[in-house]
């Protein structure tokens, strides 16, 4: 028996590849799948299964790609309602891939459809269970996200209790817990770094497993959630019914433009010019109207929570030798609609002696400097709420970067602001987006907060 755990930390996700006796199943693969083929190749095995633990709203599965290369049939919960071919299992029913096998335990609450597997080994013994966002290390799955009808949060907490009681919790304590995310995503809140447990430890550690009463755990759990990014809904439903091969995306957004084509696309097509160059090497020249979203950084969830019509075409402006890196992680959000990039990179633009823009950056002791001397200056922080409330300067106005698109409007163009967030990737975010709106006087505080403290 082999389990593997394949972590993908800018998504903070885990898939999993399982294989027994020449067969394999993968457990939420994410949109690119050729090293899951050619893993199976690799260990002679061929893929019998591809799992899902229900329909996902931060990331584009890969389940219709690898089913149509593997020849593997795709398997939900109950409930589950697909448009592509798949098998909708019942509560309690056991699929057999080599000598062990996966047994469906039907645990709604994240999701109506969702579902946990119990891996039982060769010797029929349960070995672990794959809990998607059900069970995660140290926290459980938001209840917020698909609610139906007149069903509230609360109700899909309550659920969620159930679930947990009634499937999980009773199995024994030296059970794997193998979960579908980890700290970083925004499908729970209080997730630990670590990327699986036992489920003995989980009882003592996690604050939801150790609440003594339903209404409790319900409390608990609803308490502090924020509204989800806007893209979840969206990739809940390519997940559900469907979407472009990722091959044809590649083909489509591997396209070479020089400046001039480049320039002549933009202002055909009304793209969006998505620059995925580090923060500090952007500030130094990029094209106008470009946005910054950095490769080097949680790039994936923060296209999904900024950018908000995934058919909206893209251009892309990337380190030589990062193109198709930038697709695959844009498409793993369901962002399929790059029509090209510039060849050769931001030193082509130059070298075509095209416009260039900057940022101005000011060093936080510098910065602190200004704010001791009482400057009147407009101070924009734009990391999270809770991060504000847990400290900031007193000079400083909250204006978290998830919500952009509502505050933009706010600010006046003629005024001059300086941003900062904790370290400087979110504040550049921030400056080339109000930058490409109009708001041109902006300042990056190097270094965020942190450095400031430091100073």
């Amino acid at each position: 028996m082999k389990i593997e755990q394949i972590y993908t930390g800018c998504l903070a996700e885990a898939a999993y590849y399982i294989e027994s006796n020449g067969e394999a199943a993968i457990i939420d693969p994410l949109r690119e799948v050729d090293a899951y083929l050619k893993k199976a190749e690799h260990r002679n095995a061929t893929i019998k299964y591809i799992f899902e633990t229900h329909f996902h709203a931060d990331f584009v599965s890969g389940h219709i790609d690898l089913a149509r290369k593997s020849g593997a049939k795709i398997v939900y919960g109950p409930t589950a309602d697909t448009s592509f071919e798949s098998i909708v299992a019942a509560d309690g029913e056991v699929f057999q891939i080599g000598d062990i096998t996966l047994t469906v335990l039907h645990t709604p609450g994240h999701t109506p459809e969702s579902t946990t597997y119990l891996l039982k080994d060769e010797h029929g013994e349960p070995y672990c269970v794959f809990t998607g966002d059900t069970l995660f290390i140290g926290d459980v799955g938001r209840p917020d996200l698909a609610q139906q009808g007149e069903l509230t949060m609360e109700d899909m907490a309550a659920t969620l209790y159930d679930s947990l009681h009634n499937k999980i919790l009773n199995l024994p304590d030296h059970v794997l817990i193998y979960p579908a995310h980890g700290a970083g995503s925004a499908c729970g809140k209080h997730m630990s770094k670590e990327t699986f447990d036992t489920l003995g430890h989980q009882k003592e550690v996690n604050y939801a497993l150790k609440a003594t009463t339903k209404e409790q755990f319900v409390k608990e759990v609803t308490e502090g959630i924020l509204p989800p990014p806007q893209y979840f809904a969206k990739n809940a439903a390519l997940n559900r019914l469907g979407y472009e091969s990722v091959d044809k995306v590649y083909k489509k957004g591997l396209n070479p433009l020089d400046p001039e084509a480049f320039e002549l696309l933009a202002n055909q097509t009304g793209a969006l010019l998505l620059d995925t160059r580090d923060p500090d090497v952007f500030a130094q020249g990029f094209i106008p109207s470009s946005v910054n979203i950095g490769l080097n950084g949680q790039f994936a969830p923060w296209v999904g929570a900024l950018i908000t019509d995934l058919q909206h075409p893209l251009l892309l402006i990337v380190e030589p030798g990062k193109e198709q890196e930038s697709l695959t992680r844009l498409a793993r959000v369901g962002y399929d609609s790059t029509i090209g990039y510039l060849e050769g990179g931001i030193a082509a633009w130059i070298t075509a002696q095209k416009d260039i823009e900057t940022i101005e950056s000011i060093a936080a002791a510098d910065f602190v400097n200004l704010t001791e001397a009482g400057a009147d200056i407009h101070i924009l922080d734009v990391r999270k709420t809770s991060e504000f409330e847990s400290g900031h300067l007193k000079e400083a106005d909250s204006f978290p970067l998830d919500y952009i698109n509502d505050w933009t409007t706010e600010l006046q163009s003629s005024e001059k602001y300086y941003i900062h967030c904790a370290g400087g990737y979110r504040s550049m975010i921030a400056a080339s987006i109000l930058k490409a709106r109009g708001i041109d006087q902006v300042v990056n505080v190097a270094g965020g907060y942190a450095a400031i403290k430091r100073n």
